[in-house]
């Protein structure tokens, strides 16, 4: 599986880059232009390597602070037909398959961890879609609220946080979580309140008669076995890019209806199931951030090192800002 890098940079740092890169496993083409780039004023260079090989690279290069000093983007092909190629793929080991850059892993999940307008519009179309499938009792329904549900991000962001200690993205997280949830069942209770009101169903008939979901607010072991499970499969999926949309799906099993469960019950006073609800929810939360914390520790230790440094690193945000001023050569 090839990548294609392109880099901007400074000419006295472009140099060292192409020095990095022909020196570097796994890296089949080199181009340089010089004097390619305007704003800001530099160099380009397009780099071809094998996926198995880009990790480690990338943290080569994050130690010239090309980030801070020009800019790095990577893109995959379609096709690449090249014999170059396939003889750079025998140099390293592994597979692309199995291949992580940390970085893709760092951006995607910071930008999934945030509290926006989209993120909180589809919590609350889904725990909506919970809740008109328990009082439907509509098993479609749920597993309609199921693709909808968002919430693995934020998951996923405290689990990144957990191992990398990053407690700007927990807090994040954890925001996205405690403020996203409960106006997603505030509103669910407001709904199921007025269909009530309209007499679209029939409160006492509603949770006596529903079968297909007593799941939901009965928590026992293979509760949280299959929270553990979904989050071990959520971390792989995005670490891998493999099967995100099924594993969302798979995510919100644990989630998104235990949450509508809630609003639905109380509104209907049943403390006990929503109680049970609840309870389900927080186990579930914690066992998907925990066993996705446990996948990220055992890839990290796989290594038997901490990553190659990333753009995200504490370390490299310092030696940034220590460049930041007078040194920085786009200066003048």
């Amino acid at each position: 599986m090839a990548l294609q890098i392109r880099i901007v940079v400074p000419s006295g740092t472009a140099e060292k880059v192409v020095e990095i890169a022909r020196n570097h496993p796994g890296v089949s083409e080199i181009a340089l232009t010089k004097g390619a780039s305007l704003v800001p004023a530099g160099d380009v260079i397009v780099l071809q390597a094998v996926r198995e090989s880009v990790e480690d690279l990338l943290g080569k290069l994050h130690t010239l602070h090309v980030s801070h000093e020009g800019s790095l983007s990577i893109s995959s092909p379609e096709l690449v037909i090249s014999d170059r190629l396939d003889a750079a793929d025998q140099e390293v080991s592994g597979d692309g398959a199995d291949a992580i850059i940390w970085d893709e892993v760092e951006k995607d999940t910071n930008a999934d961890s945030k509290l926006t307008w989209n993120y909180l519009v589809f919590l609350v179309i889904a725990v909506q879609l919970a809740g008109i499938g328990i009082v439907t009792d509509s098993t479609i329904a749920i597993v309609g609220a199921m693709v909808v549900g968002p919430e693995f991000g934020p998951l996923a962001g405290l689990a990144l946080a957990v191992v990398d200690r990053r407690w700007k993205l927990a807090r994040r997280a954890t925001v996205a979580l405690v403020v996203g949830f409960p106006i997603a069942m505030a509103l669910t209770a407001i709904v199921t309140l007025a269909s009530i009101w309209l007499g679209l169903f029939s409160p006492a008939e509603v949770l006596s008669e529903n079968r297909s979901t007593e799941f939901i607010y009965h928590p026992g072991p293979y509760s949280f076995i299959v929270a553990v499970l979904a989050g071990a499969a959520g971390m792989l999926s995005l670490i891998s890019k493999k099967s995100a949309a099924l594993v969302g799906v798979f995510i919100s099993v644990t989630t998104v209806p235990a949450a509508g469960y809630v609003a639905v019950a109380l509104v209907l006073g049943e403390q006990g199931r929503a109680a049970g609800s609840a309870l389900q929810l927080f186990l579930n939360v914690a066992g998907i951030v925990v066993s996705a914390s446990v996948v990220l520790f055992v890839y990290r230790m796989a290594r038997r090192r901490r990553p190659a440094p990333t753009r995200y690193s504490a370390a490299h945000a310092a030696a940034s800002a220590r460049n930041v001023g007078s040194r920085s050569p786009f200066r003048r």
